[in-house]
């Protein structure tokens, strides 16, 4: 295998320059670089991690870690979608990702420690519990840091405009006919759960629509059992919504999976508008209008931000909300 000696040897540089034009330093001529990376690519040369970690005082890795208390994680497409924007993001800067094992929970050493450990030179953590002192502990150290998914903490955030995305669901309900609306919410303990709930009842107030007894309802985190338990409730109303606003994909499938087992159709019935736009969401019968989430944006814009920060050597506090879009399919039609 080439060493940064052949490496020297063929261009007739010295190692030293090599090395900056390795490292991508800016002292180095583009010239001089271009040279040196096409012998690097010539002869096969792989740099030692451990060397380039010395040399850059880095350790060209990034620790990821999943915060949500049904404990998903990366089974939750809307999630693997986001840390796989991230990952390619990353990788282009010649980073490697460390996932946190959960295992963690069982040891007597927190999720910091275990980062701190491996030396990662920022972290990326995925949050729908605002409160998870995990988190917290990792968001007040010194190491560079960016939350997805939440929007009311001191460091770098990435997350989706919920309050736009209610807004819309519930507006374009409104286009079709609709006005006895609800929403299967996700729990308002979460920033995504909440904002969505704020989006509903802004746009139904701005409507002048009555949110009836029963039609704000707690859908929990997420799954599509708990969407379909929640729908089950709404049919038992003694008047029935001819519309819901469901605040994830998965839950708005078992929302419709409880309208069929009552006999009832969707959208002949009841219209039914998820959120996400999870792959799914336009394979399942009816095809699902959903709000979407812009999940490569916010991949990109979290691992920008986070490496913004380790270049800089400083964490910062900011935030970036992510647009959302509606995305119209078959789930929902005009009320009789």
């Amino acid at each position: 295998m080439a060493t940064i000696y052949d490496i020297a040897k063929k261009t007739g540089f010295s190692t030293t320059t090599v090395s900056k034009a390795l490292n991508n330093y800016s002292d180095v001529s583009e010239k001089t670089k271009q040279k040196i990376l096409q012998a690097v690519e010539e002869m096969g040369y792989l740099p030692n991690a451990h060397a380039q970690s010395l040399s850059t005082k880095k350790s060209w890795t990034i620790g990821v870690m999943f915060s949500e208390s049904n404990e998903v994680g990366m089974k939750h497409p809307f999630f693997s979608a986001i840390i796989e924007s991230f990952r390619k993001n990353a990788e282009r800067e010649g980073y490697d990702l460390i996932f946190a094992s959960r295992n963690l929970r069982n040891r007597d050493i927190s999720y910091l420690e275990h980062f701190s450990y491996r030396a990662v030179d920022g972290i990326v953590v995925i949050c729908s519990d605002p409160q998870d002192p995990q988190v917290l502990e990792m968001i007040n150290s010194t190491i560079p840091i960016v939350v997805i998914d939440m929007n009311k903490q001191n460091c770098s955030l990435v997350f989706s405009d919920n309050i736009e995305g209610g807004k819309l669901a519930v507006n374009y309900l409104h286009s079709l006919g609709h006005t006895k609306i609800a929403h299967i919410a996700g729990d308002a303990l979460t920033d995504a759960g909440a904002e969505r709930i704020k989006g509903f009842k802004k746009a139904m107030n701005e409507l002048n629509l009555p949110i009836h007894d029963g039609y704000l309802i707690n859908g929990g985190l997420f799954s599509i059992g708990e969407g379909k338990a929640a729908m089950e409730k709404l049919l038992m109303l003694e008047d029935v919504p001819t519309a819901v606003f469901v605040a994830g994909d998965h839950m708005a499938i078992g929302a419709i999976e409880a309208i069929k087992e009552k006999g009832l159709s969707v959208p002949e019935d009841i219209s039914i508008i998820g959120y996400d736009d999870i792959e799914m969401a336009a394979y399942i019968t009816p095809k699902l209008t959903t709000i979407k989430q812009d999940t490569d944006l916010i991949g990109y814009q979290a691992a920008k931000l986070l490496m913004k920060q380790i270049i800089q050597k400083k964490k910062l506090i900011t935030s970036k909300r992510i647009p959302v879009e509606l995305i119209i399919r078959e789930s929902c039609a005009q009320k009789k």
